[in-house]
């Protein structure tokens, strides 16, 4: 078991920390629809919250391929891409496993040997991730890296799986807000261009006795002769009818 490193602060403490971070989270969920910039935050809040952090990335899977989506540094960024290349390390095990993982430098040789080195010469020698996932696009892990031997303690773990799992829940409410208002939007602009059209129907109807259908099909052949949308010309020929064109 690995022990616990001697500058860990009380459990009082560390759990304040973590604390402090979601209400952090909390007020920015309220001020940005931008999901990167929320992961951005999140990786900046695990370094903040959790002891014996150096550096922190987020790893995001596209189809099941990994990227990291945010890093404290370019050379956390750079070890995810070792990980990636080898398609072996402990933030690939904790995404695609969905398990935490916590190791030191001996284990890890043992485990991910192209990683570990790679580790050791950037001088990071204990590793600490957990899964990440938001919505069916957004899954991944949190990766943690620290310069200390045995840098993470036993209750490092579950503290950095307490914070994951309050962002998570953050973060799919706000997932599914912006997918809600996007098609919220698509809605009401459907819905505006409905009524212009009918408008501009009505209008060709009452002036040349036609039917509803022959309407629109004066508008859907001026939209094709000129290559743009019927809503468009719908709102072009109802501006030329009221300025008396």
């Amino acid at each position: 078991m690995t022990p616990h490193h001697s500058n860990s602060p009380p459990i009082g403490d560390a759990l304040d920390e973590v604390t402090s971070a979601l209400d952090a989270l909390g007020e920015a969920l309220g001020r940005s629809e931008d999901l990167p910039a929320l992961v951005e935050l999140v990786c900046h809040q695990v370094r903040h919250a959790v002891p014996g952090a150096e550096e922190v990335s987020v790893t995001l899977l596209d189809t099941g391929k990994p990227f990291t989506a945010s890093s404290t540094s370019e050379l956390a960024k750079e070890l995810d891409e070792v990980e990636y290349r080898e398609d072996s390390g402990p933030c690939v095990d904790a995404a695609k496993q969905g398990q935490l993982i916590r190791a030191g430098m001996g284990e890890a040789l043992e485990r991910w040997p192209v990683f570990a080195r790679a580790c050791r010469s950037a001088g990071m020698v204990s590793f600490l991730s957990t899964p990440l996932v938001v919505d069916d696009q957004h899954a991944g892990a949190i990766n943690v890296y620290s310069a200390r031997d045995h840098g993470f303690a036993d209750l490092d773990g579950p503290l950095l799986g307490l914070y994951t799992a309050a962002a998570e829940v953050a973060l799919r409410s706000h997932s599914r807000y912006l997918r809600a208002s996007e098609h919220s939007a698509h809605l009401r602009t459907a819905l505006d261009s409905r009524a212009v059209i009918d408008q501009a129907k009505g209008i060709i109807m009452a002036v040349r006795g036609v039917s509803a259908d022959d309407a629109f099909g004066v508008l859907v052949e001026h939209s094709q002769r000129e290559n743009r949308k019927v809503r468009l010309v719908a709102e072009e020929f109802i501006a030329g009818v009221l300025n008396g064109r």
